[in-house]
């Protein structure tokens, strides 16, 4: 199994990074933090020196935004491995300083190069924590089924965010609006290389398979907003929701450029909003509190 081959280069994750902070659920950062290290916001429990780091597996890592976020909201040290199959994402990772915990102990980081569906079982042996972001999507019924069996199997706490629903929404409205948001759903769930992604499905399939393992699942929404403070972000956005549009449905293509000049004079004029909803997903074996 090998996950669709996008290449997502490091300045669309560098772009992308404040907007993502700022739409993971803060709620379930609390409810990880009170999992790994029994405390809501990352407040001490006792001597650094005197316990093991907490080991995080971040799957899809890309330049390490989800250690970045998330490091700060947990309290003492931690390792985080990145598995990542892009060696050039992972060296911006690793020339990125490392967060530092709630509570002012050490993060230390390594990077694994490697395709995540991929994944043997026990590759997570001795983990504390799983995490992924913007992934799901891109993965098939047997991947995704193959990675939540790899994550239960490592018995701790697996937090995935920013997987898309499909329910943009752009403001003002335009009559193009609904056409486009169904050839990009469409693309979404395309078939490619005899595979057929998730896209919008992934959540919903991703909670039912960890529930069937006996996890508790908690999932809450984690959605983009997009206007004029972002307006580099939302350009890019934009141009790459057309383009896959397009991708599927080719007969959109002269519509959607008259459509894509209309809404970037939008943005010019600073009255372009766009809500891109995402799902996060927190999945927690029985017998661990949250």
């Amino acid at each position: 199994m090998t996950a669709v081959q996008v290449r997502v280069s490091s300045q669309w994750l560098r772009l992308r990074e404040p907007a993502d902070a700022a739409a993971r659920s803060a709620g379930l950062g609390s409810e990880v933090a009170r999992a790994v290290t029994g405390s809501p916001e990352g407040g001490s429990r006792g001597l650094i020196g005197h316990r093991r780091p907490l080991v995080v597996h971040d799957l899809g890592s890309g330049t390490g935004s989800m250690g970045r976020w998330l490091a700060p909201l947990l309290d003492g040290p931690q390792h985080w491995v990145l598995h990542d199959r892009d060696p050039e994402l992972l060296r911006v990772a690793a020339e990125r300083p490392a967060p530092i915990a709630a509570d002012g102990s050490p993060v230390t980081v390594e990077t694994r190069l490697g395709d995540l569906t991929g994944l043997q079982h026990g590759a997570l042996e001795g983990a504390s924590l799983v995490t992924a972001s913007a992934l799901l999507d891109m993965l098939t019924a047997d991947e995704l089924g193959h990675l939540v069996r790899t994550c239960a199997a490592a018995t701790c706490p697996t937090l995935v965010t920013l997987s898309v629903t499909g329910d943009v929404r752009l403001w003002p409205s335009h009559p193009l609006d609904d056409r486009l948001r169904a050839a990009f759903n469409a693309h979404q769930r395309r078939t490619s290389g005899g595979r057929t992604l998730l896209g919008p499905d992934a959540v919903g399939a991703a909670a039912r398979a960890f529930g069937h393992r006996g996890m508790g699942v908690q999932v809450q929404p984690s959605p983009w907003q997009l206007g004029h403070g972002t307006a580099a972000l939302l350009r890019e956005w934009l141009g790459g929701w057309v383009d896959a549009a397009c991708e599927q449905r080719p007969e959109l293509a002269t519509a959607a450029s008259v459509y894509l000049a209309a809404r970037e004079e939008d943005l010019d004029q600073g009255r372009l909003v766009v809500t891109v909803p995402h799902l996060d997903l927190l999945a927690v074996p029985s017998g661990v509190r949250t």
